[in-house]
Formats: C-alpha cells, sequence, structure tokens
C-alpha cells in the first residue's frame, strides 16, 4: 500500500511540475508574437472556470490564436471581486 501511494505522489508531482513550466512559458505579453500586433480577448465560460490565470487571445492582423498569461492585476482584482 505503501509503494502505490508514493508512486501516485510521484506522478502527481511530475505533473505539477511540468504544468508550473508550461504556464510558465505562455506569452505574458498582449501583443502578438509573429506580428506584434494587438491581441484581442476571446470570453470562454469554461475555460475561465477551469484555468482563471490563463486567457485565450487572437491576433486580427495574422490570425494567430493562443494563450496567454493574465497580468496580476488582473488577478487580483477578480479575487476581490469575489
Amino acid at each position: 500500500m505503501l509503494v502505490v501511494v508514493v508512486l501516485f505522489a510521484t506522478v502527481l508531482l511530475r505533473a505539477v511540475i511540468v504544468l508550473t513550466f508550461v504556464y510558465l512559458m505562455l506569452p505574458k505579453k498582449r501583443v502578438c508574437p509573429l506580428c506584434g500586433a494587438r491581441l484581442t480577448p476571446i470570453r470562454h465560460s469554461v475555460l475561465r472556470l477551469l484555468l482563471p490565470m490563463v486567457e485565450h487571445r487572437w491576433c486580427m492582423r495574422c490570425g494567430w490564436s493562443g494563450l496567454v498569461r493574465q497580468t496580476q492585476s488582473r488577478v487580483m482584482r477578480r479575487a476581490a471581486r469575489s
């Protein structure tokens, strides 16, 4: 039983480490990584509930779409509202 708990803990720790590095690799700026234009936010109610610290953004100039990190002030404002 102890072996199962230890193996489960290592799998969870590995998942937390990978998710942390993926989050840190997301762009923080609100400009397109391809063309440098401003990104337009796309609202997803499910994404906002599951991952409130990331946003889905889209570039109107080149069509790039992807996830970006929210700035700290936005996360703090949302936490203060709820």
